[in-house]
């Protein structure tokens, strides 16, 4: 790695200080530094860092709580604590589900919520390191094409890709899109909120270079409701995901009254399948309406030379996530013999199917 300056950061706003310090992006914060480490080691970003302004030193980030109607979670919170929340389990499963979907209990440990929503992409032309060739020009450093369009872009975009097809990384945002939830970002003019669902971009996120997540809040749920997260790997839990899906299905009497259904790893963000959402409110929860909502969830796929298989597969996590089933305890009279994509032995699904009524 280069030299580069160290600041420890006792305060968020020393952080942003900080930040504005070193303009055009030239400071990286750090956290849990799963991701950072690679970036620096691997030195293929157009410009290597100053300074690293370490924020683990900034007191009063690592929180979970509810105040007055909204779920509260500190940036700095780790994803091992999100994971194991009661609050979280009992009343927001799929995002405790989503968090211990991520990596290795090692990597929890250390790993932020914060970082996991801000992380940057995983794209092998992206992240070609120095040491053996790189870094390459791309759409996403600023210069030149998607090299994964004419390349290899099996783990690509098919939904919303444009100049760049990376996908987003994060399990966490795809269960946060699901729950309305919005990031409270503070910078050099203050706070503002910026939805999840809104948050990333084809060519990188919304955040400011002078700017730090500082909290997640999610809208507490006033209903009964059925939440289920789905991922599919290539490698049990360590990967990345091929596809993921999380989905909060409100039900009364069998019937769909309200639906938010994400899909994570098929476009540069959280995917909302609103079509999809439309169709299935106000039917039964049943087979066949999962099924023809799966289809809708994916009418604007646009696969690249080496990604189609990933529309088989995602229409079938939409439709376990509808029902609420996890593959391996299907039961045979609700899952009929269309199902589109089955897990092998080096598969893996993360799943999460919570239901609880708030009173209020």
């Amino acid at each position: 790695m280069k030299p580069f300056t160290h600041i420890n950061a006792l305060t968020v706003a020393q952080a942003v200080a900080a930040l504005a310090k070193y303009d055009d992006g030239k400071a990286r914060l750090n956290a849990g530094g799963t991701d950072l480490f690679g970036v620096l080691k691997d030195e293929f970003l157009p410009v290597y860092p100053k300074a690293i302004i370490n924020i683990k030193t900034v007191s009063g980030l690592d929180y979970i709580r509810e105040d007055q109607g909204m779920l509260r979670i500190g940036a700095l919170t780790r994803l091992v604590d999100v994971a194991k929340s009661p609050l979280l389990r009992q009343r927001y499963g799929a995002l405790a589900e989503a968090a211990h979907a991520v990596a290795s209990p090692q990597i929890r440990n250390v790993a932020t919520i914060g970082g996991n929503l801000c992380q940057d992409v995983r794209c092998c032309y992206y992240r070609y390191p120095r040491h053996i060739g790189g870094p390459l020009h791309c759409a996403r450093k600023g210069s030149g094409p998607c090299l994964a369009v004419k390349g290899d872009n099996r783990y690509h975009a098919l939904l919303e890709g444009w100049r760049c097809f990376a996908v987003c990384p994060s399990d966490t945002a795809v269960a946060l899109a699901a729950l309305d939830a919005q990031m409270l970002v503070t910078g050099p003019q203050g706070d503002r909120s910026i939805a999840v669902r809104d948050f990333y971009t084809p060519l990188g996120n919304q955040l400011n270079s002078d700017e730090m997540v500082r909290e997640i809040e999610v809208p507490a749920l006033a209903r009964t409701s059925q939440q289920t997260f789905l991922k599919f790997t290539l490698r049990r839990p360590i990967d990345f995901a091929i596809v993921s899906v999380a989905a909060v299905i409100s039900i009364d009497d069998g019937v769909c009254t309200d639906a938010r259904i994400v899909l994570g790893a098929v476009a540069p963000g959280a995917y909302r399948a609103e079509a999809a959402e439309e169709f299935l409110q106000g039917r039964p929860i049943d087979d066949e309406t999962a099924a023809q909502t799966a289809v809708l969830a994916l009418q604007d796929a646009r696969s690249l030379s080496g990604n189609a298989y990933k529309i088989n597969i995602a229409k079938t996590l939409v439709k376990r996530a509808i029902l609420g089933q996890s593959p391996d305890k299907k039961q045979k009279n609700n899952v009929n013999e269309t199902d589109a994509y089955d897990p092998t032995e080096l598969s893996t699904f993360h799943r999460c199917s919570s239901s609880y009524e708030v009173t209020t």
